[in-house]
């Protein structure tokens, strides 16, 4: 009788999961759900999603920032980013324009209902947020900083640090 090598990596696995920190996962699935559910629920209305959302936080908090940034931050293909800037576009919601000193460059700004549209997005996730850090003593918040800071992968500190979201 042989085993199947799916259940052989499957025991694996399980047999590593006292040394697994379940509790924290856990906390993050729960934390994740709940941070991204008004604006989900928010997004829906529009016919957009979570990819809608990633482009107007980061068009919002860097305006001007290129297309082939935005690829390298969001990490998904140049079709997938070009229907969702599609959509926001036709929209209302971004506005491309062409970099004056590199004519091939496409950079992007909110317009005025994208910015609305943003703070509106983020409102429940900044209260969310701040009613959290304000039950926990003041030094905690720079601690929880640096651990979500730690937990991005080490080749995107410094994407990070341009974009100045660090501890």
């Amino acid at each position: 009788m042989t085993e199947n090598k799916n259940n052989v990596n499957n025991t694996d696995l399980l047999s590593q999961v006292s040394d697994m920190p379940l509790d924290i996962m856990g906390l993050f699935f729960f934390a994740y759900r709940d941070f991204v559910s008004d604006a989900d629920a928010l997004l829906k209305t529009k016919n957009f999603g979570r990819a809608h959302h990633r482009v107007l936080y980061f068009v919002n908090i860097r305006p001007g920032m290129s297309v082939a940034t935005l690829l390298s931050i969001l990490k998904i293909t140049k079709q997938s980013l070009a229907r969702v800037l599609r959509q926001l576009i036709d929209s209302g919601y971004i506005e491309q324009k062409t970099d004056d000193i590199d004519r091939r460059k496409r950079l992007l700004f909110a317009t005025k209902k994208g910015e609305s549209f943003f703070k509106t997005l983020s409102l429940s996730q900044t209260k969310r947020i701040k009613n959290a850090l304000q039950k926990l003593p003041e030094e905690n918040r720079d601690i929880i900083a640096k651990f979500l800071k730690l937990m991005v992968n080490e080749d995107e500190q410094a994407t990070l640090e341009k974009l100045k979201l660090k501890p």
